[in-house]
Order: structure tokens, then sequence, then C-alpha cells
């Protein structure tokens, strides 16, 4: 969920945020993909369908720790929906790409009281792990098992399951099962009625928070981690931490309380209630916006939201039949459009185009016609979206799109569109190395973002 910086001129930038990474993040076709695959029985495929690394070997894992703890990982991959887990992965402003360099555990097996948030002897968790910015080309996503420091790749930054983002005691942010869930604890943003409320906590909680929640998920945290009560610590983005408790109530719902003298140096040994926890799902906030409309959503998302919809595929992006533009073109208007697989002017000559188009090698300046098909082969209108395509690795509706305008065989020329296409190869070059060679020196990130552009942060 996007974090909540100041807001600029009345304008609230969670919106714009969140349409932009459910327009793009995950495609309609990886959506329908996966989850005919994972209907099939093969979550393998629904795993590469959805843009994930396998790196598990089951064999090994029935060998060291057992049949039964194996049989136990292997009913939960194949119900593992990934398109829906990508849907609910952290994604960082301004792009909304995949928070980089994260371990996010699913899901937790082995003896009860080695059930550790970050691991312990006798415990095995399933993680999901992202790349490092560095090698973030394709938003591809590592599934794997952690069984302890000497389990995890030398090249990962954070090989190690974070506390503050973990879906263990979220499934049905990634479960197929339990996906229906996410009615009753994605939060309304409301706070408790009263007399549950506690002042001091709604006037230091910042906006956008799951208050109505806490109290719950602060007692399903504590008992997966052994424990009845105790202070929770509760990150609201940057350095704005809060330490809360639970208080029981034998005569009303559960309310939270601010712990507001708790030493500031023990805060790192609190159990952390998680980000999935802790905000309003951005979804439910965007539907009650009128921003966007249930059939624009994951459809396991929108059958938790909205019960009475029956479950489908989210339409797919419209596509004109029409592929024809008009250009103005000495004194008339003129059609250009695909014929035979490349785009052409269709109101000239074919003898005229050729002679138009030598003039412009020569340096000439061509009619019109011929300078919008140029125009389109180097940085068309559509290179946006090709461009947030291929940040969020759909390389497939990128060349969708291309195709859809230039044709399926069309020559590129050199200029911005060809170098998206090529320095997004690039970058899934750099990826391949990340996974398969030792730990180096990361060469040099993405550009700096403006430090306003870093305090706006999601989870």
């Amino acid at each position: 969920m996007l974090m909540h910086p100041p807001i600029a001129n009345g304008t609230d930038p969670r919106p714009s945020f969140w349409l932009r990474v459910r327009e793009f993040a995950v495609p309609p076709s990886m959506i329908e993909t996966a989850t005919d695959r994972r209907l099939a029985g093969d979550w393998s495929g629904a795993c590469a369908a959805a843009g994930f690394d396998t790196d598990l070997d089951l064999r090994a894992l029935t060998s060291e720790h057992g049949r039964d703890l194996a049989a136990q990982v292997l009913d939960d991959l194949h119900h593992l929906a990934p398109d829906l887990l990508r849907w609910h992965l952290p994604r960082v402003a301004p792009d909304g790409l995949l928070r980089p360099g994260l371990t996010v555990t699913l899901a937790r097996y082995g003896p009860a009281e080695f059930r550790r948030p970050c691991g312990g002897a006798g415990s095995v968790h399933l993680v999901a792990r992202t790349a490092p910015a560095w090698a973030d080309a394709g938003q591809r996503v590592v599934l794997a098992l952690w069984v302890g420091p000497g389990s995890a790749p030398h090249s990962h930054p954070h090989p190690r399951p974070n506390r503050r983002h973990r879906l263990d005691l979220h499934r049905h942010l990634w479960d197929a099962r339990r996906s229906l869930e996410l009615r009753t604890r994605c939060g309304t943003g409301q706070s408790p009625p009263p007399p549950a409320i506690d002042h001091a906590l709604a006037d230091a909680a910042p906006e956008g928070v799951a208050l109505d929640r806490w109290a719950a998920e602060i007692d399903i945290l504590l008992r997966a981690d052994g424990q009845r009560d105790g202070p929770v610590r509760v990150r609201c983005g940057g350095r704005h931490d809060l330490v809360v408790e639970r208080v029981a109530s034998s005569v009303g719902p559960d309310s939270v309380r601010l712990v507001d003298d708790h030493p500031r140096g023990r805060i790192t040994a609190l159990p952390v209630l998680p980000d999935a926890a802790t905000w309003v799902l951005p979804d439910l906030e965007l539907i009650r916006s009128g921003a966007i409309t249930a059939d624009r959503l994951h459809p396991l998302v929108a059958a938790a939201l909205e019960p009475d919809r029956s479950v489908q595929a989210p339409p797919p992006t419209p596509v004109s039949d029409n592929r024809t533009h008009l250009v103005d073109c000495r004194g008339h208007r003129h059609r250009i459009g695909p014929v035979d697989g490349a785009l052409t002017a269709l109101d000239h000559d074919p003898t005229e185009i050729r002679r138009e188009e030598l003039l412009f090698a020569l340096g000439g300046t061509p009619i019109p016609c011929v300078q919008a098909i140029d125009e389109a082969h180097r940085s068309p209108d559509c290179l946006p979206g090709v461009r947030e395509r291929l940040n969020h690795g759909d390389a497939a509706g990128a060349l969708a799109v291309v195709e859809g305008l230039l044709g399926p065989d069309a020559v590129l020329r050199d200029g911005p569109l060809l170098d998206e296409l090529r320095a997004s190869v690039d970058r899934r070059s750099t990826y391949d190395r990340f996974l398969s060679t030792p730990a180096e020196t990361p060469p040099p990130s993405r550009p700096r973002r403006s430090a306003r552009s870093r305090r706006t942060r999601s989870h």
C-alpha cells in the first residue's frame, strides 16, 4: 500500500499510484494463463505464467525433513495462486515496482515450538524473493525454501525472511483456498466503535491504517508466535513507529491502546505487526473512491470484495479493430495503417512512398504521412504504455502494443522505442547473471530518485 506522503495542493497520490499498478503490474493474460494451469494441477506451470522462478528441491526436502513435511509443502504449492501473490506483494513508489531485495514468508512448517517468524532450528519456510533493484528486470520472483542461513543464495541482499513483510498469517493473499477471507481481513480504515477507541492512538496513527482490525490481527500475531499478550511494534513508514497493545474486553470488542512509555531502545525486539495487517487494502480504497470497478480487479479479489459477483477473468484491454490513423498531409486528411504486416500510407501510391522515403534517407523533408510513419517507428504515442509494461515484466503485452500499431513485420528504427526494447533485453541479462553467478559488487542501479520520490513509499 502507498504510504502516506504529505498531500500537495490537495492532491492525494495514492489513487493514481495504485491505478497504474493495477493497470500494468499483473496483466489479465497472466492471470488467465496462471489460473488455467493452477486449476489443471500444474503448479509449476502456473508459477512460470506468473513470472516466478522456482528454486525448490522437494526430493531433498523429503530426505532431510520427512515425507509429511514435504507433503504439506507440495499441497500448498498446488493451491498457490502466484498471480494473486504478485497482485498483493509489497510495492514501492514512484513506479509501483515490487519492493526489491525482499524475502517474504508464505508458510512455516515443522514443530510449532520452532515456528519463529524468521526461522530457527527445525523451522522450514516457503518464501518468495524479489531481486535487488539492480537486477529487477522483468519483475520476476523466486519461490524457494528457507531452512536457515546456509540455505539462502549468497547473491541475495536480504535472504532472511522479513518480519514486517510476512504472509504466513495472511494466506488469503496467496492461497486460493482462503482468498474469500480477504473480505473480513482487509480493514475498513474506520476507528473501532466506542469505547474501544483510544484517542491517543487515533491521533498518532496515520491516514489509511486499518485501525479497526488491529486488535484481532495483534491477537493472531501473538498466538502464532507463542504469546498471549504484550506490546507490538507497528511500522507506519519511514521512522514512524508505534508501540501498541491489545486490551481484552469481556463486554465488547477488544481495543488497542498506544504504549507511549516503552523504551525506545527495546522496540526492535518486539513482535512486528505485518504490513498486510497494518493498512487498508488499496483495492478497497479504489473501489470506494470510484476510481476502479471490481471487474478490473483480480477475479479472486473481486469475488471477496463483492461476493455477489461471479468469479471470472477481468476483461482484456480493449483493442480497436480500426487501426488506421489520420494525418494532415498537403491539405488533406490521409490514413496510415498496417498492410501486409507493416505500417503504410494508405492514400499514396507505393511508387510515391518509395520516392519520399529515399528523399528522407538523403536528408530531405518527406510528405507528412512518411514523417508520421517514421515517428511511429521511433517514438510512438504508445511509448509510455510500452515502457510501463516492460518495467513490470509484461514483455508480451509490450510487443502486442507495438505490433498493433506498426504491424508484426515492422522493422524498428533507431529511436526511443528501440532503445527501450534493447534496454529491457539487457536488464533481463543482468537478472539472469544475478541468478546464476556468485555474489559480486552490484552494478549501478536505476537512476537516483528525488528525495521527495524516496519518501513516497508503498508496502
